[in-house]
């Protein structure tokens, strides 16, 4: 038997009728024979699965109408187009069932020029809705595999460009890595508090540690003399050092202008690199902002900022323990520190904890 060939089931309880169907289809069609509609049900879920099923209306036990809702009601055979042969010529009987999903009808005595040409206009749209249906599924994988690709690239270029910056102060080491997870971190347990939920939604949550990396880009344009300066800054020398907040963010807007649409994972870097200074009281930079007029990334970032350079070396000073860098956080909160980022940062220490030891730097802490 050809394999090529397509499947027709044929569903009659009369053996004139099946043997007659039968001649006429083969050898253009795989013929298989049902004479009950609980042995048309079985055949229709059994390999090879029916290209066509043509269905008689009138027999014993399950007529054709029942058998045709069951076959609609199994996901395995719901899109087996179906045609009912049947001695009712009424076009009331031809009406129903095209009304119930039949794509058609065909009456008793047969003609076989009439048969065999409407079976061959259902098998032809039947391959080109399986054509049809194949072409959107490899555009959907083809879809899919290049939004991979581009979200692959986004990352690499985050990080390349975070990188950038980092390359200007060694010290820094995972610091990236670090503050990225403590911000999901963050963010993953506010996200149904009252206070955030609104726009801490999944997706926002996952823009945000998208844009994370790029806190500090602005670094890029601060001297070295002053960013790798190992004793304290002089005021002068401090207030070039807080420039780098608007210098990322200008930089990030400036990537904003030259691309055709918004890009919300932007926005939200931009956000972040520009007011992850701010305190809450209102005392710090770049514009002074206090309590909820700084940004919901904002404040998870300087927490996540905050946190990582007390516990690790810098230029300027040693580690501290994690107990000390808990005790530091908690003295400023509602002073540097939204109250309920710093309710969230206790609730979860154990996770900073585990992503600081993580991607601890090669150096120790």
């Amino acid at each position: 038997m050809n394999e090529s060939l397509s499947t027709i089931l044929i569903v009659d309880d009369s053996p004139e009728n099946l043997a007659v169907l039968n001649e006429l289809l083969q050898p253009a069609y795989r013929v298989r024979v049902a004479t009950s509609g609980e042995k048309a049900l079985q055949l229709a879920v059994t390999s090879p699965s029916p290209d066509l099923i043509l269905l008689d209306v009138m027999m014993p036990g399950m007529d054709g109408y029942e058998v045709f809702s069951r076959l609609r009601a199994d996901p395995r055979t719901r899109d087996i187009p179906v045609i009912f042969v049947t001695a009712m010529d009424s076009t009331e009987a031809e009406m129903r069932g095209l009304e119930i999903g039949a794509v058609d009808y065909i009456t008793k005595p047969i003609v076989p020029l009439i048969v065999l040409a409407r079976v061959r206009t259902q098998m032809e749209l039947k391959q080109a809705r399986d054509w049809l249906r194949d072409q959107n599924a490899f555009l959907e994988a083809e879809v899919a595999r290049r939004m991979g690709e581009n979200l692959l690239i986004q990352d690499v270029s985050i990080f390349a460009l975070a990188h950038l910056a980092e390359t200007r102060d060694p010290e820094t080491g995972n610091h990236l890595r670090r503050t990225q997870g403590y911000v999901h971190a963050l963010a993953d347990h506010l996200q149904n508090h009252p206070r955030f939920s609104e726009f801490l939604t999944a997706a926002n949550i996952t823009l945000l540690t998208k844009s994370a990396p790029l806190h500090d880009i602005g670094k890029v344009g601060i001297p070295d003399h002053i960013l790798l300066k190992p004793g304290k800054l002089t005021p002068e020398e401090w207030e070039i050092m807080k420039t780098h907040a608007q210098l990322g963010s200008q930089a990030i807007e400036q990537a904003e202008h030259d691309i055709t649409q918004p890009v919300k994972f932007l926005e939200l870097a931009k956000e972040i690199a520009h007011w992850h200074h701010e305190r809450w009281d209102g005392s710090g930079y770049p514009d002074g902002l206090a309590g909820d007029a700084i940004p919901i990334s904002a404040r998870l970032m300087a927490m996540a900022d905050v946190f990582d350079a007390l516990i690790n070396r810098r230029v300027y000073k040693e580690p501290f323990s994690f107990a000390t860098a808990r005790e530091i956080i908690v003295a400023e909160n509602g002073r540097q520190f939204d109250p309920d980022v710093v309710a969230a940062f206790l609730a979860i220490f154990d996770v900073f904890e585990t992503i600081a030891t993580r991607y601890s730097d090669t150096e120790g802490r």
